[in-house]
């Protein structure tokens, strides 16, 4: 049985991204706000002896650059004495640190980490590179030693996977709806209220609620709505995630020390996995990365009770959940995602795992998965036991 518990969760409002609530703040002082609200919550813990800080991005450039992990543990109060790392694994950042430091408290090197993430589409203008950074065998399909589309447009991979697996646009507005619905809802009866911090822009105004939720979403102005990647294709601005602002983060402990500090767990780790599959059909990542953990854990996809799959686009969710047999009605995203939400790449692993705790507690359920598809061709998922 896994030593690793998780005690803390904390996150802000997700902004959107050039015009939303957080499109004027820093991605470190977003970051460094966060990690302080997470530890408030564990008043009882020595902040010496966090063994590190680890803070996941997709876009490594300007504010969002250096180590972005360090310069958030000192921007929030850290003595010096606590290091800090900055992950990439694009959408699935986040989440890796939490991998990461599960990974550590197993092979018993260390007690305490700070596992998180921070995105700033605004500050970062949403990418990491240009054109001439690119290594052309990954964009030259003239040259014999082409490998990959490894920087192939998110949009066209969710065109290539609706293409794959015969998923249509109804079916596809349909669900861009339902998460809509879900999150509305869950936003106007509080659901959310009980995981997020709200973010205090100035002296008088304080973010409190994500951007993204859509009250009144309608099927008839989903279908109207133009192909966004390609002519006459299916993926519309409708029936994909917007892009976005936003920071998460968990504390992440063995079980001995919680027990030591009296603290009571949220949830347990139980596994993780990681994949690989071509970057063209990137969205279907969750597929073999949820095969691979439960066959880890020992478990079926009849043991989970609430799946959190990361909604990049509507394409990928539903033949993710096609192949695997996840029931959308009963185990999906019971709060909406990130169609409505929004997905800041760096921050939604955190997020994601800060929904899954709030959904098992509001649900009084027990088991958790959440699962990811990569940008760059990659899957990753991670189970969870609710204890408290």
């Amino acid at each position: 049985m896994s030593d690793t518990v998780i005690v803390a969760t904390a996150r802000t409002p997700i902004g959107r991204a050039y015009k939303g609530s957080l499109k004027d703040v820093r991605p470190d002082d977003m970051g460094a706000f966060i990690v302080r609200k997470l530890l408030e919550k564990v008043p009882q813990l020595d902040l010496a002896e966090i063994d590190d800080v680890m803070i996941g991005a997709a876009n490594h450039v300007g504010e969002q650059s250096l180590n972005l992990g360090r310069n958030i543990a000192a921007l929030a109060g850290l003595p010096d004495t606590v290091p800090g790392t900055t992950v990439n694994r694009f959408c699935a950042s986040s989440l890796q640190t939490i991998r990461m430091a599960f990974h550590a408290i197993e092979a018993h090197e260390g007690d305490v980490f700070v596992a998180g993430g921070v995105e700033s589409t605004t500050r970062t203008l949403g990418v990491g590179f240009t054109e001439k950074d690119l290594n052309p065998r990954f964009t030259d399909r003239s040259r014999s030693d082409f490998i990959n589309e490894m920087f192939i447009p998110m949009g066209i991979t969710a065109e290539n996977v609706a293409k794959k697996y015969g998923i249509t646009r109804a079916r596809m507005d349909e669900f861009a709806k339902l998460s809509q619905d879900r999150a509305v809802e869950a936003q106007t009866t509080g659901v959310f209220d009980r995981e997020i911090v709200p973010y205090p822009i100035d002296d008088s105004t304080m973010a409190t609620k994500d951007d993204g939720p859509r009250p009144n979403t309608n099927l008839e102005t989903l279908s109207q709505l133009p192909s966004a990647f390609i002519e006459n294709g299916l993926v519309t601005a409708g029936n994909s995630c917007p892009l976005n602002d936003g920071a998460a983060a968990v504390l992440v402990m063995s079980q001995r020390k919680a027990q030591e500090l009296g603290v009571a767990p949220l949830a347990r780790v139980i596994a993780s996995s990681v994949t690989g599959l071509a970057p063209e059909i990137m969205g279907v990542g969750p597929i073999e990365a949820v095969k691979k953990v439960l066959a880890i854990s020992g478990m079926s996809l009849r043991d989970i009770d609430t799946v959190e799959l990361n909604e990049a686009f509507a394409a990928q969710v539903l033949a993710v959940c096609d192949q695997l047999g996840i029931s959308i009605e009963d185990q999906l995203n019971p709060h909406g995602g990130a169609i409505a939400l929004g997905h800041p790449f760096g921050m939604t692993g955190a997020r994601i795992m800060t929904t899954l705790i709030n959904d098992l507690q509001t649900r009084d359920q027990q088991f958790g998965l959440e699962t990811m598809c990569v940008g760059g061709g990659m899957g990753m998922a991670m189970i969870i036991e609710r204890l408290s």
